[in-house]
């Protein structure tokens, strides 16, 4: 459960730093893939970024933790931080309906208020 703090935490550092920031679409897309893609797919995207291979390994060690998280675990993870980024960030739903398209959008209203 530690993991999923951080996640959240680092997720509200990046995207919500001021007032009026909105998320960047290329954090969207990396933080989804790290809970959700293979660990195939996702590596390439974290070496677009230009970071040197030591921080890749790193990155694709922590991944491991996520790719052990139950199915449950990582959804409830994933609509927090579609929350979080269509509540506190100043993101549009219709952009995050790409990134994460098998969850709904429907906000609860109980995370963050």
């Amino acid at each position: 459960m530690r993991l999923s703090l951080t996640v959240l935490l680092v997720t509200l550092a990046l995207c919500c730093y001021e007032a009026h920031g909105i998320a960047c679409p290329a954090l969207v897309n990396e933080l989804s893939g790290f809970l959700w893609k293979p660990d195939a797919l996702y590596r390439p995207e974290l070496e677009l970024f230009g970071a040197p291979p030591e921080a890749v390994e790193a990155k694709m060690e922590v991944k491991q933790c996520a790719n052990d998280m139950s199915l449950k675990t990582k959804t409830l993870l994933t609509k927090a931080l579609v929350e979080i980024l269509v509540k506190k960030c100043g993101s549009e739903e219709t952009t995050l309906k790409t990134q994460f398209p098998d969850f709904s959008l429907e906000l609860s209203g109980s995370v963050f208020k």
